[in-house]
């Protein structure tokens, strides 16, 4: 039978009839109005019905408020008090008994969904973290989800978390806006020369506007270095100078005051060469009165102790951008992935291939996201 409805005159009906209103608690809504018309039958009127949580618990229970005649109220009193003054602790008993009862189903339930949404979240991070993406990452998205819808549905927690990582993601817009300066650092066998000769290419032949673009390599150290770089600036008639100290760094900078973008190729060092670093750093800091942004370059098959030891050597010179190298030699991302989540320094360029100028591309997060969730389903 449905539930008695409260209509526009029960104020008046409660006046008349001098109601009385009852209090009455049960796990649902629907026990907490059976409990009402088993002790009064259908002489009552609903008031209001609520849920509420206990803390102590972590649960919730149904209280419902309900309005009895006087006369039907204290004739039901009246025989609850001699039924209770012949047993009362047994009367007591079974109603402490029965609420236990009703408390540990509560918690129960919870306790079960709770742990459905565990073992779900759990899942979910497992596959993320089995392609790369930290733990620490995860736990710190993931944790605030536990007891919410999110967490109840599977395809649901991995949308949250690839919309997570898009929104975490950041990539630095291309612009160049008066003179551009660009040093590339970052390990050895990265791909920096390459990279330098796709972007000199890009900028000097491939934008709206052709820009005049110069070319300075301050790698001494690699044989065959200025070579290499030679013969790409010489292929694109770029104008290319060579410095090996911060001197002549300085003296040959000076004579490019009239170009629009200048390319700076460095050694590659690994993540100990502190010699490397160290000069590195004094030409970042020469007297150049131009702002030098620094690119590092990080191959997309880099493994994660790695690239642990990348960051700890390169975040010192105040990386402006990233650059990621040799996507054509991997279908994993995660590790790449993993460390722009953790350490959010903009994605500039992404270099997919070896054919100069074509195989480079403005980073692009959607780019970078279809790479990874083509690893996740399979």
């Amino acid at each position: 039978m449905d539930a008695p409805k409260l209509g526009p005159d029960t104020a008046e009906v409660y006046e008349r009839q001098k109601m009385i209103n009852v209090t009455l608690a049960a796990p649902t809504p629907r026990e907490a109005y059976e409990l009402a018309r088993e002790k009064y039958g259908e002489d009552f009127v609903l008031v209001s019905a609520k849920q509420i949580r206990y803390e102590e618990e972590g649960g919730v229970f149904s209280e419902i408020t309900i309005s009895v005649s006087k006369e039907r109220f204290l004739q039901l009193d009246m025989t609850e008090e001699d039924e209770s003054d012949t047993e009362p602790e047994e009367g007591l008993m079974e109603e402490l008994s029965l609420l236990r009862e009703q408390i540990a189903m509560m918690k129960g339930d919870l306790l079960s969904r709770e742990a459905s949404e565990e073992t779900l979240i759990e899942r979910v991070k497992t596959l993320f973290n089995e392609k790369g993406i930290a733990l620490e990452w995860l736990d710190s998205v993931l944790e605030p989800l536990i007891g919410s819808t999110v967490a109840e549905d599977e395809k649901l927690l991995v949308a949250y978390l690839l919309e997570e990582i898009d929104e975490t993601l950041q990539v630095r817009k291309e612009e160049i806006v008066g003179q551009k300066v660009m040093m590339f650092v970052g390990p050895t066998g990265v791909g920096k020369t390459t990279t330098i000769a796709k972007l000199a290419a890009r900028y000097a032949y491939m934008m709206e506007k052709p820009y005049r673009v110069a070319l300075i390599n301050l790698d001494s150290y690699k044989v065959g270095a200025f070579e290499q770089l030679a013969h790409f600036a010489d292929i694109m008639q770029l104008k290319y100078l060579t410095a090996a100290s911060v001197g002549e760094f300085r003296e040959v900078f000076a004579e490019l005051s009239d170009y629009d973008i200048v390319l700076i190729d460095t050694a590659g060092m690994s993540p100990y060469d502190t010699e490397k670093l160290v000069k590195t750093v004094e030409y970042l800091s020469s007297d150049t009165s131009q702002t030098i942004e620094v690119s590092l370059l990080i191959a997309a098959t880099v493994k994660y102790e790695d690239i642990k030891d990348i960051h700890e050597t390169f975040s010192f010179l105040n990386l402006d951008s990233i650059i990621l190298s040799k996507f054509d030699e991997t279908k994993h991302l995660g590790t790449v992935l993993s460390y722009l989540l953790l350490h959010p320094v903009p994605l500039s360029y992404f270099s997919i291939g070896q054919e100069v100028p074509d195989d480079l591309v403005v980073a692009d997060k959607e780019y970078l996201l279809q790479r990874f969730i083509g690893d996740l389903d399979a």
